[in-house]
């Protein structure tokens, strides 16, 4: 239902100074029902938005402050975005839902994604410093949880490699269509996907002119694929997951490699994920053969899936793209607060892509 009051939102970003927080802003400026009311970044605090994306030039922000110096419970905020580091999350988000429980969050980090706190452990390399709100922590999936995050007080938003390729295979596990121990998943990523903190392996000396992979055998999205494959699927699934990175700004192209089970030829794959989409407004799926580029979906909140044929019978290339920044990211956090605050679910996220 949407809501009954035509007042506008109060809504605050953590971490705003970082690109996700930015992409939050930028969608979030043109959103006809909401208020930008709380900024912050505690290294710029006491800064103007304009002065760290002067791309904000013409509009009116809040200036931004320390986390440290706000009073939650006369903030009045009705949701917050939490655009932090990892690991740093959990204790903020603890301190914010003790001081003022009806505020609701989505959290863009990857403290709250992961629902076995043990799990966490072994992959974040530390203790999880809030069990008990994990138990209530909806995953922010929206084409697969839409109506546990409608009643939602914490999502986890979901990681940018993880919901490229869980929207391409998720309804292809659902329906049994797959082979599930044959699955591989080849990943790569633009550069904003590692974040905007200064770090040498990001220079552009160091990252242009090549193309590399990294976190081989061991990215930390490979815990969150295999929680939600495994969910999908109702028994454990364990799939090949590697990503590279791309000297570009933007963008998230998956190709992925699947048998199909007995019976499935890839047309059949294909009609699943096209029957599957059909009423989503922000996954498309590309007629039998073609596939997607990144430059299709930049600047939007699209994914893009295709389907070809490979030259092994029975076995299909499931491709998938979408914008790191955006439904990757913050598009997909803006996605869960429309369903959290009972708004149209599309608000403020109609752009089309950005192409050329």
């Amino acid at each position: 239902m949407p809501a009954k009051s035509s007042a506008k939102a109060k809504i605050g970003i953590l971490g705003a100074s970082g690109y996700t927080g930015s992409e939050l802003v930028r969608l979030l400026l043109r959103h006809p029902r909401v208020e930008l009311a709380l900024l912050t970044a505690d290294r710029r605090a006491g800064q103007e938005m304009r002065a760290v994306f002067p791309q904000f030039s013409p509009f009116t922000l809040p200036n931004l402050v320390s986390i440290d110096s706000i009073d939650w419970k006369k903030a009045g905020l009705k949701l917050v975005f939490c655009a932090l580091p990892h690991a740093t999350t959990q204790k903020v988000v603890s301190e914010l839902l003790a001081k003022a429980p009806k505020t609701k969050v989505v959290d863009l980090s990857a403290d709250f994604r992961l629902a076995d706190t043990e799990a966490y452990e072994r992959w974040y390399g530390h203790e999880h410093y809030a069990p008990k709100l994990q138990r209530e922590a909806v995953y922010g999936l929206v084409e697969v949880h839409r109506e546990a995050i409608k009643k939602a007080r914490l999502v986890a938003n979901p990681g940018c490699y993880t919901s490229c390729a869980q929207l391409a295979l998720t309804p292809l596990i659902k329906a049994s269509a797959i082979v599930l121990d044959e699955i591989v998943i080849d990943a790569k990523s633009g550069m904003t996907g590692a974040g905007r903190a200064a770090k040498e392996e990001m220079l552009f000396s160091e990252v242009s002119e090549g193309f590399h992979a990294y976190g081989v055998g061991n990215h930390r999205h490979m815990a969150e694929l295999d929680q939600e494959f495994s969910l999908a699927a109702g028994r454990d699934v364990v799939v090949s997951f590697t990503p590279h990175l791309v000297p570009m700004n933007r963008g998230i192209l998956s190709t992925i490699y699947v048998r199909g089970m007995l019976g499935k030829s890839v047309e059949d794959i294909h009609a699943i994920l096209l029957k599957y989409y059909e009423n989503e407004p922000f996954v498309h799926v590309l007629p039998f053969g073609q596939t997607p580029q990144t430059r299709h979906v930049r600047g939007s909140n699209m994914t893009f899936i295709g389907v070809a044929n490979d030259r092994v019978p029975g076995r299909a290339i499931v491709i998938s793209a979408l914008d790191n920044l955006v439904k990757g990211a913050s598009g997909q956090a803006v996605q869960n607060m429309n369903l959290m605050l009972g708004y149209p679910e599309t608000l403020g996220l109609e752009q089309v892509a950005l192409f050329p």
